[in-house]
């Protein structure tokens, strides 16, 4: 499968990089910088992309079977979420490309019937800023007309070990029997490929913990 990968280079891009790499996928790397792609292989294309120039990712996704962006913004350009997710939106369509994944936020969680994990006293307030505007983008894809697909993290989201094992949700977040939502960007990567080879949350978000 043709994937392009947008974000290849943050922390969550390269685990999910990694593995579509690991599984034989041919993958297009778009990022802000090459030099910080490492990876070397023989199905690997790196590219720079600027996702608030629409016409630039338009091109370099034609021809491919998904895009997954891992895009994420630097503290103090969460305003940007917005503009950028609805540019995406546009050059995914324009391009013809059939599917968008979207590395998403755990703020917009349900943790009880009507809180949101992002409301809870506890929720980092460094973050709050960053989760809420990624609630607002996942309402803009809900709205979109458009195969795609939002995955929510846990919401303890580092790196970590890659088990293969892990539960699946939806609009809820999943905890363990402790209470504790937790995922390693590898087994993140596991599932975010797996979604892409096998479909189950079309115009859907997802979520993911062990």
């Amino acid at each position: 499968m043709k994937i392009a990968l947008i974000g290849a280079s943050g922390t969550v891009g390269q685990r999910i990089l990694q593995e579509a790499l690991t599984r034989g996928h041919q993958v297009l790397a778009i990022v802000r910088d090459t030099s910080r792609v490492t990876q070397q292989d023989e199905n690997l294309r790196v590219v720079v992309g600027d996702l608030l120039n629409r016409e630039s990712i338009r091109k370099a996704i034609a021809g491919y079977d998904v895009v997954i962006s891992a895009y994420g913004p630097s503290h103090g350009a969460e305003n940007t979420m917005q503009t950028v997710t609805q540019g995406l939106i546009d050059a995914v369509k324009q391009a013809g490309v059939q599917r968008l994944l979207i590395v998403g936020g755990a703020g917009s969680l349900e943790v009880a019937p009507g809180l949101k994990l992002v409301n809870t006293p506890d929720f980092p307030e460094a973050w709050i800023a960053i989760a809420l505007s990624a609630a607002e983008t996942l309402e803009i894809y809900r709205k979109a007309d458009l195969d795609w697909t939002y995955f929510s993290p846990a919401a303890m989201f580092q790196p970590g070990e890659r088990t293969g094992v892990f539960r699946i949700g939806t609009d809820q977040l999943v905890v363990d029997e402790k209470g504790e939502s937790r995922i390693s960007t590898e087994d993140y990567a596991i599932a975010m490929l797996d979604e892409v080879e096998k479909p189950r949350f079309i115009r859907k978000r997802f979520t993911i913990a062990y």
